[in-house]
């Protein structure tokens, strides 16, 4: 319901906003460490912590080093990682097997952190293209990402996760009935807890680069994405992602990338009234890092406002590469 302010001077907008106890009192949202989900690269090895070099400030971490940063994440109050895995050429297969290894570097890491900090939570991503030998979400036949084959995969990678100990798993490879399959068999395997967040409305963006690079997709991937990765012009089509995933079994529901999408957050938020989460995805960082080591911006300001926006568009918690750093900042 609108209402009918008084005109000036007995109405004065700048009132709410003359001290920072004020604006604090006044303030419609707000950002707290349990709203990050922190993402975390992992590779082969032991007492590794690898720069990325598109991603100032991100590492690629052995698992040991990823059982410090688990450590680290519950200290500041973050309730949350997601992993990711960096593979190398030798176990990049047309047939992917290494996806459902149960001994791969998703999985190997997850127990690790279990045993060391087993009340954080653990989110995995499910798709191929860490596994895959062309770079690609799905099994690439003819030049054609098939849909049905890649989703049978996507099953037996998820299974391997929820038995490795995780407790939500994200499907990002963007394939039609992956939920619905996913949660079938997570139902039949006795793995009734294990949540799925969907990367519900994932689109295919130019701000995806420095995360290939993190991954060492980057010069594996041949050709696009955009025969299972959203038109960024889309938005009703969105919606209707959202609500079939939503219907198949999805717990959450996910919006990448991030600063570009507010829209579309703010619709899913609306229309669907679910946990609602976004990922502001690696050129995002990449961009705000740069600027402010160039001495363009105010790096922390401008972490903190854009985290902020992901809220004010109404995401219930961010996936961001600033989650360790944001959290400093609030923890004050």
């Amino acid at each position: 319901m609108k209402t009918t302010q008084a005109a000036f001077p007995a109405t004065r907008l700048r009132r709410p906003r003359r001290t920072p106890a004020i604006r604090a009192l006044v303030a419609e949202n707000a950002l707290t460490p349990a709203d990050l989900i922190w993402p975390v690269f992992v590779r082969d090895g032991e007492g590794i912590e690898e720069p990325v070099p598109s991603m100032p400030g991100v590492v690629r971490r052995s698992v040991d080093k990823v059982v410090e940063a688990a450590k680290e994440a519950q200290a500041l109050g973050i309730p949350a990682i997601c992993l990711f895995p960096y593979t190398g050429s030798a176990n990049r297969t047309s047939d992917c097997t290494e996806a459902w290894n149960p001994d791969n570097l998703s999985n190997r890491a997850t127990r690790a952190i279990k045993a060391a900090v087993p009340d954080l939570a653990i989110m995995t991503d499910v798709a191929l293209d860490p596994y895959s030998d062309t770079g690609h979400d799905g099994f690439v036949v003819d030049g054609e990402i098939i849909n049905d084959e890649t989703v049978e995969a996507l099953v037996k990678q998820a299974l391997s996760q929820a038995e490795a100990g995780v407790d939500i798993i994200g499907p990002s490879d963007m394939m039609d009935g992956r939920i619905g399959a996913i949660r079938t068999a997570l139902e039949s395997a006795g793995h009734r807890n294990v949540m799925l967040l969907s990367y519900a409305a994932k689109y295919a963006s130019a701000f995806y680069g420095p995360f290939r690079d993190a991954v060492g997709a980057s010069g594996a991937l041949k050709g696009d994405k955009a025969t299972y990765q959203m038109n960024p012009a889309n938005s009703d089509e969105a919606m209707r992602c959202v609500a079939r995933d939503l219907s198949e079994g999805a717990d959450m529901v996910m919006v990448k990338p991030g600063m570009p999408y507010l829209d579309i957050c703010r619709r899913v938020k609306d229309e669907f009234a679910v946990p609602t989460f976004a990922y502001q995805v690696s050129g995002e960082y990449a961009m705000i890092q740069a600027a402010a080591q160039n001495g363009w911006i105010d790096g922390d300001r401008a972490m903190m406002e854009s985290l902020m926006g992901f809220k004010r568009a109404g995401c219930d918690g961010v996936l961001t590469y600033f989650a360790p750093l944001a959290a400093r900042v609030l923890n004050g």
